[in-house]
């Protein structure tokens, strides 16, 4: 039996007992402390790993061609993500990926070769994971885009207070302005329009 880490404690509980071909690709992963600001991934750099956030918070986000950085989304505590489709572990990502505060996590290895299966490949419990990231992603990316077409500034972020209040109490306002398509500016006036003190 191999020794027990966050990550398997974590991904065992998740998905059960893994086969010994995954077991001892979990064996692989590595524990990463990064501090705010130091980036896990930059836009044109290959990824190819699993990440497991066991404490902190990272964000995605993207350059425009001015530079000005657009928030996508957040990854907090207990968050799982991988590259999930082919051409996300085949292609340079576009996007970078950094620690919004001290954060742990844990980095888990696929395959050298972006076209070979993963360990896990056939694996039932596995692939009922991806299944259900792959229908978040989906739903979410939905949502988000029926919250720009047809949400005002303030009902975006009341939603996002009702659905993910977590980030509102560890993301600074100027991320979440991002994330929402506003300026921090217009951000705490609708704060102070709704009675929220903190801001």
């Amino acid at each position: 039996m191999s020794v027990s880490t966050p990550l398997t404690l974590f991904l065992t509980q998740l998905l059960g007992p893994p086969p010994t071909a995954v077991q001892t690709w979990w064996t692989s992963a590595q524990c990463l402390q990064r501090q705010r600001g130091q980036p896990l991934i930059r836009a044109g750099e290959h990824w190819r790993h699993l990440w497991w956030v066991e404490r902190g918070a990272l964000r995605l986000y993207y350059l425009d061609r001015d530079g000005a950085e657009s928030n996508k989304n957040f990854f907090l505590d207990g968050a799982l993500c991988w590259p999930m489709t082919p051409t996300l572990r085949q292609q340079p990502v576009m996007f970078h990926v950094e620690p919004l505060e001290d954060s742990v996590v844990w980095t888990l290895p696929f395959p050298a070769d972006a076209d070979a299966p993963l360990p896990s490949a056939g694996w039932a419990p596995w692939a009922a994971l991806e299944h259900r990231a792959l229908c978040a992603l989906l739903d979410g990316k939905m949502q988000r885009e029926q919250e720009f077409l047809q949400l005002s500034a303030r009902q975006r972020y009341a939603r996002l207070l009702e659905q993910h209040p977590a980030w509102a109490e560890r993301i600074a306002l100027k991320h979440l302005a991002s994330y929402l398509g506003v300026t921090d500016v217009s951000l705490s006036r609708l704060r102070s329009e709704m009675g929220l003190i903190k801001g």
